[in-house]
């Protein structure tokens, strides 16, 4: 059975549709709605099953956490046993907002939730539609991105129906995200708060508000033997099906690089696909090319990576070139996903072409 889809916004929403969704994720099923990061899959965070099915319908491993969704700051005190001062001060100053915290968890969150975890992941977005539905649902909403596990999150309702549209109940379609990256998380059950992934919310933002904070060291590289705290930490994430390599070095350099091999891939009757910029886009001379969008305007760049890397999935290209954006605000969550998606394959030109 597909799911049934119903269109809203902020400034006309559709309350019957809410509150059937509502009533569907209080009795165990499963409704994906968008946030102002990437869309959900939301499940009763409180029931066992309901998470269980999430991690089904995705085909997700069971020790990756989901993330509580919350639309009331009031309700963190009944999922968490401790909420340390500097939980309280970016409570205050991002929430609603794309920043996950973890925590202790309380007894009444459930382990098939966390992943197996004492600790449990808490965000409070600031969409709308979301915040409706969480209230809707009973208050505590856990929720993974809406998509097949592995594949790039979704960004619009059309992602989420081509990847679980015959698995789950409801689609509640608000439009287009606005950022289309993942929120920030910062993991508070050690000493000093460690951001456990990169988002809108950067490292820098969060140092100037709370002063010492650290980067998570396996950010940047994939460790199959340690159980992740995060969603994202350990397994390979936002893939398209082809192959894709990231290009590193400097831009003239990373532009005659790609220029080469996608003309040699091309050579063997294969379709390639590069992702450029707007400033870049038209020095390509073959291949599928797709601005993600322009480096002045970093933002942009992460609204539109996981729906360029859907798209050359409908281009059936076999290999992927990207150039690598290490932009000055969000960079660090741009390259965090490109790195995932690349399986941290990085071709760094200057040794190359030594």
């Amino acid at each position: 059975m597909r799911a049934e889809i119903v269109s809203m916004d902020a400034e006309h929403l559709d309350k019957e549709a809410i509150k059937k969704a509502g009533e569907i994720l209080k009795n165990g099923g499963l409704v994906a709605f968008p946030t102002e990061t990437v869309y959900g899959l939301g499940g009763n965070a409180l029931d066992p099953k309901a998470s269980m099915k999430i991690y089904a319908a995705k085909g997700r491993p069971s020790d990756n956490p989901l993330i509580v969704h919350i639309a009331d700051i009031e309700k963190l005190k009944e999922v968490t046993t401790e909420i340390p001062e500097g939980a309280r001060i970016l409570a205050e100053k991002y929430w609603p907002g794309p920043l996950t915290m973890i925590l202790p968890k309380a007894d009444i969150v459930p382990k098939e939730t966390t992943g197996g975890l004492d600790s449990v992941a808490v965000r409070f977005p600031s969409d709308v539609i979301a915040q409706e539905l969480i209230k809707a649902a009973g208050g505590f909403v856990a929720a993974p991105s809406a998509n097949t596990s592995g594949r790039p999150s979704p960004t619009m309702a059309e992602h989420v129906e081509e990847d679980l549209g015959d698995a789950i109940d409801m689609i509640l379609d608000g439009g287009q995200v606005g950022i289309g990256l993942e929120s920030t998380i910062v993991d508070f059950t050690e000493k000093i708060p460690v951001v456990l992934r990169p988002g809108y919310i950067s490292l820098e933002m969060l140092q100037e508000t709370l002063g010492e904070v650290k980067m998570d060291k396996g950010l940047l590289i994939t460790d199959s033997s340690v159980r992740p705290k995060a969603p994202g930490m350990k397994y390979r994430h936002y893939a398209p099906e082809a192959d894709l390599s990231i290009v590193e070095g400097e831009t003239e350099k990373v532009i005659a690089y790609i220029n080469s091999r996608a003309s040699e891939v091309e050579e063997q009757g294969k379709t390639v696909g590069i992702i450029a910029t707007d400033e870049t886009a038209d020095l390509y001379k073959a291949g599928v090319v797709r601005s993600i969008g322009s480096r002045a305007e970093e933002e942009t760049i992460a609204h539109h990576l996981y729906e360029v890397l859907r798209d050359f999935d409908g281009d059936g290209v076999s290999a992927i070139f990207s150039e690598a954006f290490y932009t000055p605000k969000m960079g660090q969550a741009i390259m965090n996903r490109l790195l995932k998606a690349a399986g941290h394959k990085i071709i760094k030109v200057q040794e190359e072409q030594k």
